[in-house]
């Protein structure tokens, strides 16, 4: 049994004749786990093929959104209850929030790459072969538009406008966005899709951007692997780096340079400005930092 309602149902069914637990209780946890299942079906990721990574990345999307830290805690608590029945029951090999700690990660601000870093591991990617000129797209895409990894592997060659140097992106309940081409970003774009780039790599007509070694569409998977093996070769921790870092960096680092507010909620798709208001806490807190430094009567 897949079919993730079916498996919620059977779930509902022993909390109720087994546990006790109330309507409430279970409604409270039906629509928990209705808000996962919706954004793990936009991952293309099977329920029971749902691992810890999926399970961090999930609680960081509720964070993104502007869920309070108990309602992060309810959420993970909820997934906890259900995967823990699933292991049980003998449904799923292990149970993928067993090591999870949630309730820091929701509380915490978001950590970005201070921008010598992000720099330095952006320049270091060559455009030797076609793997290179990939992950040289790659990650000048997350970093320069602030994508998420999953509107990143989304985007097609059509989706592309070289001339008004715009991309299109494709977000959460597929809504669609533009988002600005950089120079940088132009020049690794257009330097993969030459012969000797993406066109080495194709091995079926599909039109999506970004391919993996075999020739198909890259995955969230792939991507996690290549930021970890370019943040290795610069010496960037593993446990420093993900897709939501390089997020993150965009738009704490265009608010450091006096970007608005509501251009930055634009450029990342968020509905409510107050979840990028998330990114204007972590440049104050780099403002104080550098000001208690540098300021003669910081101290006084």
């Amino acid at each position: 049994m897949s079919d993730p309602e079916a498996l919620l149902d059977e779930y509902f069914v022993w909390l109720v004749v087994e546990k006790g637990r109330s309507r409430a209780t279970v409604d409270a946890y039906r629509r928990d786990a209705a808000g996962f299942i919706a954004w793990v079906k936009d991952r293309n990721t099977a329920i029971v093929d749902v691992d810890p990574r999926d399970i961090d990345d999930y609680l960081v999307s509720l964070q993104d959104r502007g869920r309070a830290p108990s309602s992060i805690a309810r959420a993970l608590a909820s997934l906890r209850g259900w995967y823990g029945f699933l292991a049980g029951e003998g449904i799923i090999g292990a149970d993928p929030t067993l090591h999870v700690r949630g309730t820091r990660r929701g509380r915490s601000l978001p950590h970005p790459l201070d921008e010598a870093e992000m720099l330095t591991l952006l320049d270091s990617v060559p455009n030797t072969t076609a793997l290179d000129r990939r992950d040289r797209a790659l990650l000048e895409l997350l970093y320069g538009t602030g994508s998420r990894v999953s509107e990143a592997v989304g985007v097609h060659i059509e989706d592309l406008d070289f001339d008004e140097e715009l991309i299109k992106v494709t977000g959460k309940g597929s809504k669609q966005r533009l988002v600005p081409m950089g120079r940088t970003l132009r020049r690794a774009l257009e330097e993969y899709l030459e012969p000797v780039g993406r066109s080495a790599l194709a091995r079926t007509r599909s039109s999506v951007l970004l391919l993996n070694a075999r020739g198909t569409p890259l995955s969230r998977q792939g991507v996690d692997t290549i930021i970890a093996r370019r943040a290795l070769a610069v010496g960037i921790e593993r446990s420093r780096i993900s897709a939501h870092v390089f997020r993150h960096s965009c738009a704490t680092h265009m608010l450091a340079h006096g970007a608005d507010i509501r251009v930055v909620q634009e450029l990342l798709g968020h509905s409510s400005i107050a979840t990028t208001q998330i990114y204007t806490a972590v440049s104050v807190s780099s403002l104080q930092q550098v000001y208690r430094g540098a300021h003669p009567r910081a101290h006084g």
